[in-house]
């Protein structure tokens, strides 16, 4: 079987950036299952993967523009400390979710605070950097339609939403 839409696929990963120091990681840990076709892991990857069986191994260099996308300097802000007023201890790196503009959700890190003036950035940790994945394909099945429903891949006790 090939990997093609509709297909749960199971890979096994590393993620490096460009001085090769290493990112994210899937090896000595469960593989990373996703539902092919549904924007579950970043365009790149996906494109990349599409045709592969399993036992096939890969090294992809993913632009940003095909894996977090470019940093953009408007996902970054200053707003007021107040906006975290249950928040006792407020530090660079802590991450919230907040409504964006669009009305969806997403995730800001602080990165900065200075007195009543907080920070924020909503770009993804990972924008604007290239990606570099060594990836081998471990498992690959076909869908259920709970899974096709739902637009992601459901385990053995993964069945409430």
């Amino acid at each position: 079987m090939q990997i093609g839409t509709d297909k749960v696929v199971s890979i096994e990963y590393t993620l490096t950036d460009d001085a090769e120091e290493v990112v994210d990681t899937s090896v000595g840990e469960e593989p990373l299952v996703y539902l092919h076709g549904a924007e579950n892991i970043v365009p790149g990857l996906e494109v990349a993967l599409e045709g592969k069986s399993v036992g096939d191994e890969l090294k992809v260099t993913i632009e940003p523009e095909d894996g977090y996308g470019e940093y953009l300097e408007e996902l970054v802000s200053v707003v007021e400390r107040a906006m975290f007023e249950e928040i006792d201890e407020l530090e660079p790196g802590m991450q919230f979710e907040a409504e964006a503009p669009d009305g969806e959700t997403q995730i800001v890190t602080v990165v900065e605070v200075d007195g009543d003036d907080v920070t924020i950035d909503g770009n993804h940790p990972l924008a604007g950097q290239r990606l570099h994945f060594q990836v081998k394909v471990v498992d690959i099945r076909e869908a259920t339609a709970d899974e096709l429903a739902h637009g992601h891949p459901h385990g053995d006790d993964d069945h409430e939403h």
